[in-house]
């Protein structure tokens, strides 16, 4: 048995075999029963992910089929050979909802009064379908009722339920679905504010853009991304354009000799010598729900090294540099 040795045509094979012989016969052919959660979703149809497996080792030369007692049907066995070979697999649980997706669900029920809504709303198939277009959760980790009217319904209950005025026995929320309202709630204009610029940058095609423009922003802190994911990506890919970082530093070389760091002084030329020459990371200083999508000025970015800017991003809400600065002087 050589699982790692099924390469992709193998499964392609595998796969119009099931659509000629269809898919009652197909499974009897190898031994096999009906998937009850793991479908290999390809070309618009679902295939049980197992069976497939079996047949695609028995099309690849010098190997025979498998049969069911050899492997195992799950994630760690079919379905992670299958999606190592591209293949969609959706899981049988839904991913866990992120910020961003908390933030539009939670202005929606803000906009109805803090109450709860059904699936037949035309506002949650609205959400919904703006659910399914977010670029956060990989095709392969959705399942077939990923963000759907019904679950977008349920978590609008989850809100709302746990608004203060609820008079009833509230739902079992998660710990991000309470922080995201309890941020509604202190502090409204700028959850408000957060919501339509996710929404308005998803319509546009513009945050979905932004989505890969910055690979490391998921290695900080969870609790640091007040605006979500989305926001705090397009964030930091606006403080990376290399043009409007040459920018920068050429006019604060008008009037400095040095490139330190606004906030803890420290030089990189002085620290690394040439190697170092030229090298500082920019800060935007408005966070983008305060600017909206507005033209970056320069007076907008300041020269900050690395330390101090992952120090700045840490923890919502973000530090301000004067915030930074005083710490450092009062730590010093």
């Amino acid at each position: 048995m050589a699982k790692q040795d099924v390469n992709r045509d193998d499964v392609l094979a595998a796969l119009a075999e099931f659509d000629a012989l269809g898919r009652e016969p197909f499974l009897a052919q190898y031994g096999m029963g009906k998937a009850t959660g793991y479908l290999l979703h390809h070309g618009g149809n679902e295939y049980d992910s197992k069976a497939i497996l079996a047949a695609a080792h028995g099309h690849h030369p010098g190997l025979a089929p498998l049969t069911s007692d050899e492997f195992y049907g799950g994630e760690g066995d079919a379905v992670k050979y299958l999606r190592r070979l591209g293949f969609v697999v959706p899981p049988t649980r839904e991913p866990t909802w992120t910020r961003d997706e908390l933030i539009l669900a939670c202005d929606l029920v803000r906009r109805n009064g803090w109450k709860s809504m059904r699936a037949p709303h035309p506002d949650v198939v609205a959400l919904s379908d703006l659910l399914q277009r977010l670029p956060i959760h990989p095709m392969e980790v959705r399942g077939p009722k990923f963000r759907n009217p019904n679950g977008v319904g349920r978590k609008t209950s989850d809100i709302a339920t746990h608004h203060p005025d609820y008079q009833g026995t509230p739902t079992n929320a998660g710990a991000t679905d309470l922080e995201v309202l309890r941020d509604f709630l202190e502090r409204e204009d700028e959850m408000i504010a957060v919501a339509d610029l996710i929404r308005n940058g998803v319509n546009s095609g513009d945050l979905v853009d932004a989505s890969e423009a910055v690979n490391d922003v998921d290695e900080l802190d969870d609790d640091e991304a007040p605006e979500g994911r989305l926001l705090e990506r397009k964030h930091f890919a606006r403080e990376r354009d290399r043009a409007l970082r040459d920018k920068k530093i050429r006019k604060h070389l008008q009037t400095n000799q040095t490139l330190a760091c606004a906030t803890c002084g420290f030089d990189f030329t002085a620290a690394y010598g040439s190697h170092g020459a030229g090298y500082i990371e920019c800060h935007h200083v408005v966070p983008l729900h305060s600017s909206g999508e507005v033209k970056t000025r320069l007076s907008d970015l300041i020269l900050i090294c690395a330390n101090c800017h992952r120090m700045i991003h840490r923890r919502s809400p973000w530090l301000t540099p004067d915030q930074l600065k005083a710490l450092v002087a009062a730590n010093a």
